[in-house]
């Protein structure tokens, strides 16, 4: 199914817009008929095509969505109606805005559908954050029970990465419209519930009891329902939800904190995978609290460059040659001792850090370059990993054009690791500059997600590094040894050098070599040159 195909057979207006306000396509429509544009508006600017209110609109909405690299969403009124607008970037310089008209206005008959007579559930988040504002005071000023469950829907933001943002707003609008009817029973002992939508994969329900089992009994049943199979462009897409719950009074008494205490309670049960609906504890505060403190220490971190890089060396696998640098995020603080990065990379990616970080992480390799070469031969590469929010960022390719400016490493001694995950988000189109440079770019984590041959074919890329874990799975996991094999073949078959890491035992070292892969890193090495980490003194790298 091509992309025309995807967007005619939206019910919604769906326009993809350059920053600048330029319509490369526009479909659909059938939703909102009153401002069906006549005639073939791509080409057009936005104001040729529309009211300058509406055209207004959808320019910020583009600018704010592709500045942020995320959706951007607002409500606006034309010709008596209400409608909304949501725009997503589609790589740096466009993004996919979708208008339909408002839920108010779906409720009161004005859609084209009337064929489906049940009422649309409300999912507009503001208007849904005020009435459960609304709610909650009533709750308090009565006496009444109260719960917020929040349902994490995974799947949701990989489809919008590798297929399309418009394939899973579809999909996550026939799940949500296939959820139960009714909003509970009291004669059956089901509390009564209403659900919001707080971003693309969350979901909020307002549920007023503080049973635990008739909360837990209603939560997982519009689980169950959001795990059925969902049918869209001629294929079957399986979502998976997590569900997590904050009770008024014993959680928390704010709406902020309980949909924060309810999203830690989802957090939670997904990363135990648990289908069982997750109640907020107070271990979790604590957890949350941990987090607070590392997120106010990580920027005097970032400020002072606390946070280095330790090196480890990628070796021929035959000889044992070192002939990469490759560096590793770290951070030894003063009283916790060493932060692995799982855990404060995450903290980074939820405050707004993670680009701040990758940037100032890279700068320092020009501190740490003398050191690197001193311990090696002079035509060691050192190969550094930019976070996947500093690879999304529009800024991206001209942070790697300034720091190779600055002269202190030559760019055909820099190695530009990219995670597969965020090479496959982006255009890639603009990575050609910095190849042509001589910079190596090396697609991490392989097999971990779901890739694009196409796109892997397409951008200039040197090689392909197969994840730890299933290096680590050679030799005694069968799913393991068929993944890196696979890998192994598919980089061959791109003419990619395929690279190992987790080489730890001669082993694993021999079954790489006989399955085709002549570089990697790992235990095995670390006899031949020992870690390096960041020599440059902390006194000198303070800001």
């Amino acid at each position: 199914m091509s992309a025309d195909e995807l967007i005619e057979g939206l019910p919604d207006l769906v326009v993809l817009v350059r920053r600048d306000g330029l319509i490369l396509e526009c479909g659909g429509g059938h939703g909102v008929p009153h401002l069906l544009p006549s005639g073939d508006c791509a080409g057009k600017r936005l104001e040729a095509v529309w009211p300058d209110s509406v055209a207004g609109l959808l320019k910020q909405l583009t600018r704010r969505a592709l500045t942020a690299r995320t959706t951007a969403e607002a409500r606006f009124d034309e010709d008596g109606r209400t409608y909304e607008a949501r725009a997503s970037a589609q790589g740096p310089e466009r993004a996919m805005c979708v208008i339909r008209l408002a839920a108010a206005a779906l409720r009161s008959g004005e859609a084209l559908d009337s064929t489906d007579e049940r009422p649309r559930p409300q999912l507009d988040r503001r208007g849904f954050l005020q009435r459960c504002k609304e709610s909650l005071s009533l709750a308090a000023l009565r006496e009444k029970p109260l719960a917020i469950a929040v349902i994490q829907v995974d799947g949701i933001a990989d489809i919008a990465q590798i297929i399309a943002t418009k394939i899973s707003e579809q999909i996550m609008s026939a799940a949500i419209l296939r959820l139960p009817a009714h909003s509970g029973d009291s004669d059956g002992g089901r509390p009564w519930w209403y659900l919001g939508q707080l971003s693309d994969s969350l979901l909020a329900l307002v549920l007023e009891s503080s049973d635990r089992e008739a909360i837990s009994a209603c939560v997982a049943s519009l689980c169950a329902s959001l795990r059925e199979p969902v049918a869209a462009g001629g294929a079957e897409f399986h979502l998976t939800p997590y569900a997590g719950v904050a009770i008024l009074g014993q959680d928390a008494t704010s709406p902020r904190l309980l949909l924060d205490h309810a999203r830690a309670a989802a957090t939670q049960a997904r990363r135990c995978t648990s289908s069982e609906v997750c109640f907020f504890t107070d271990t979790m505060r604590l957890t949350s609290l941990a987090r607070l403190d590392i997120a106010r220490e990580m920027r005097d971190a970032i400020e002072n460059r606390d946070i280095r890089l330790r090196y480890l060396g990628r070796h021929e696998l035959d000889s044992g040659r070192l002939i990469t640098w490759v560096g590793y995020l770290r951070w030894v603080h003063p009283l916790r001792g060493e932060i692995r990065p799982v855990e404060f990379l995450r903290v980074a990616e939820t405050t707004g850090l993670a680009t701040l970080l990758s940037r100032t992480v890279l700068g320092c390799l020009r501190d740490d370059f003398p050191a690197l070469t001193a311990a090696a031969h002079a035509d060691v590469r050192v190969s550094f990993g930019a976070l996947r929010h500093h690879v999304l960022d529009e800024d991206f390719v001209a942070d790697i054009g300034r720091f190779l400016a600055q002269g202190a490493l030559p760019a055909e001694r820099l190695e530009l690791r990219i995670a597969e995950r965020a090479l496959i988000a982006r255009d890639a189109a603009d990575l050609h500059g910095i190849a042509q440079l001589g910079v190596r770019l090396v697609v991490d984590e392989v097999a971990r997600g779901m890739g694009s041959l196409d796109l892997l074919a397409r951008a200039p890329l040197w090689g392909l590094q197969l994840d730890r874990a299933w290096v680590t799975g050679l030799r005694n996991d069968a799913v393991a040894a068929k993944v890196c094999r696979a890998g192994i073949s598919m980089a061959q078959a791109l003419g990619l050098t395929p690279l190992a890491t987790g080489v730890d035992n001669l082993e694993q070292r021999d079954a790489l070599i006989a399955l085709g892969c002549r570089h990697g890193s790992g235990d095995l090495f670390r006899d031949a040159a020992a870690d390096i980490t960041t020599a440059a003194p902390r006194t000198a790298t303070r800001a």
